[in-house]
């Protein structure tokens, strides 16, 4: 028999079978055609697929939506500032916050132009926008060095004049701009945080930015080349204080995500987003200037997407993906994402050499699983959470498993052991927080805390070696010093994470490593 000349041959692998068996059921085809039934099917099916790629693609932008709407309803405006003068105790649900340093937060609205922040000294801090997109630091890592600084905020398609100096000019892809700043009472007597309270109501500062004022020169103007405007009198934002203050910052775990994206889509330019990733939100119905309504069918799917992202999510969250490469230690249940993929997810942070930075190689790929298991937990990014400079910033360490792997549980005892010179030349500590809501645990103890700091509780007291021990339990172990113990409830599971302010080279080369927390038998 002779080959037909006029037909090219045809691979098995390209064409698709009149029935196909998969997950989702039987697929039908007459000749490569879809029957109806299964065109309605895989409709239904890449409804889901999207949906669930919209939620854990946009956890992120969502948990910073959901933290403004809870400043919201507490009653802290944009341009507010929420200070813990106190610290931050467990009647406020935040994701990880930390018992440790003042926190100032604010929402900056740069709809109506640039604003000027000025940022206290020795602080933390960082700007970032609306999808937690990092923006700038302030403070110890941030341009100021912390000295306090002059920030200038411009939002998108700002194209008006700036200043020739004196400020330190950040864009913003979205209008709306997270500033979140920690400042430190480890060098206050007894760890009081009243001085570092009044530094920082004494020296910050959030107004508008007026063209051709301070900053730009009376020759740029003569010249033509600038404005001519009025000197503005700095003046203080109004603070609302945190501590002890029940508010709900937290992201919705149902089908209440998709609401709260769209609401976030809605309120920012559609170039805050790259084409891609706004492609999946337009894929359920979520696009810039339309209306968000799915019929029952598409909210139905939803929901079920819902429930499927969350527990996903939730499951990376906990650093129980079973694939991801997290563990900081071999053989050891302390963990971290940035040290995967860093602050953008992409690669793990550089080297630090003699000769400088020694970056890995790019892989040209966003490492998802650790972008949304952290932000699943946490809230903010910069480069100063995940570097290997000694002696600035801070490292997190955390712990959800005993060494058997099993979860750890609110009724029983645990125990962890800290080698001595532990590698932090500020301070450290560990703070528990509910496995459900990943803010601070609630109990009699309303600061979930241990370390070195006098303030708010206790400072751990050493062993004779050297170490440090700390127990987790419902009550306290006879023999164990109060500053040595945090409270855990018989009915909640629980996580920790130790913190390290202003890390050492111990921790960096991991010749200083943690006990694991385990079970008192």
């Amino acid at each position: 028999m002779t080959a037909d000349v006029t037909k090219t041959p045809v691979p098995a692998a390209i064409t698709t079978p009149s029935s196909v068996e998969a997950g989702v059921g039987t697929l039908e085809f007459t000749d490569g055609y879809p029957t109806e039934q299964t065109a309605s099917k895989l409709r239904d099916h890449l409804d889901y697929l999207h949906g669930v790629e919209a939620f854990m693609n946009t956890v992120q932008g969502v948990s910073t939506y959901a933290l403004r709407r809870g400043f919201l309803d507490a009653g802290v405006m944009d341009g507010d500032v929420l200070l813990f003068s106190e610290l931050m105790d467990s009647r406020s649900l935040f994701l990880t916050g930390n018992a440790d340093t003042v926190y100032f937060w604010s929402f900056l609205d740069l709809t109506r132009g640039p604003l000027v922040v000025q940022t206290p000294p020795d602080s933390l801090g960082i700007f970032d926008d609306l999808w937690f997109r990092w923006i700038s630091d302030f403070g110890l890592p941030g341009a100021d060095r912390g000295k306090g600084g002059t920030y200038l905020l411009a939002g998108p398609g700002y194209d008006g004049p700036l200043p020739e100096g004196g400020y330190y000019v950040r864009h913003s892809r979205t209008n709306l701009v997270a500033l979140l700043g920690r400042s430190f009472i480890n060098q206050n007597p007894g760890n009081d945080p009243a001085p570092t309270v009044d530094q920082i109501k004494e020296q910050m500062e959030i107004y508008p930015f007026v063209p051709g004022g301070v900053g730009s020169s009376i020759g740029a103007f003569l010249t033509g080349r600038g404005p001519l405007g009025q000197l503005v009198t700095p003046h203080s934002p109004r603070f609302v204080e945190g501590t002890g203050l029940a508010m709900n910052t937290l992201p919705p775990a149902d089908f209440g995500h998709y609401e709260m994206l769209d609401a976030l889509v809605q309120m920012e330019p559609a170039e805050a987003l790259d084409t891609e990733l706004a492609g999946q939100f337009a894929a359920i119905g979520i696009v810039k200037d339309e209306k968000f309504a799915p019929d029952a069918r598409l909210r139905k799917i939803l929901g079920d997407a819902a429930a499927v992202a969350n527990a996903a999510s939730r499951t990376l969250g906990m650093g129980a993906h079973p694939t991801d490469d997290f563990r900081y230690y071999d053989g050891s249940a302390w963990w971290n994402m940035l040290w995967v993929g860093g602050y953008e997810f992409t690669n793990p942070p550089p080297m630090i050499t003699a000769d400088g930075i020694e970056p890995f190689p790019n892989k040209g790929a966003r490492q998802l699983n650790g972008r949304t298991s952290f932000f699943y937990t946490a809230t903010g990014t910069t480069p100063a959470m995940c570097m290997r400079l000694t002696g600035v910033g801070s490292q997190y360490l955390v712990s959800n498993v005993d060494p058997d792997g099993e979860p750890f549980d609110g009724a029983k005892t645990y125990r962890v052991a800290l080698p001595k010179d532990i590698p932090a030349a500020r301070f450290w500590s560990f703070t528990l927080y509910d496995n459900q809501t990943r803010s601070m645990l609630q109990t009699e103890q309303r600061y979930p805390r241990a370390g070195s700091q006098e303030y708010p509780s206790p400072a751990t007291e050493a062993e004779p070696d050297g170490s440090t021990v700390v127990y987790f339990s419902p009550s306290r172990p006879d023999d164990v010093a109060k500053g040595n113990w945090i409270q855990t409830d018989p009915e909640r599971g629980w996580f920790v994470i130790l913190r390290l302010y202003s890390p050492l080279q111990p921790f960096f080369d991991k010749t200083w490593r943690p006990g694991e927390i385990e079970p008192v038998r």
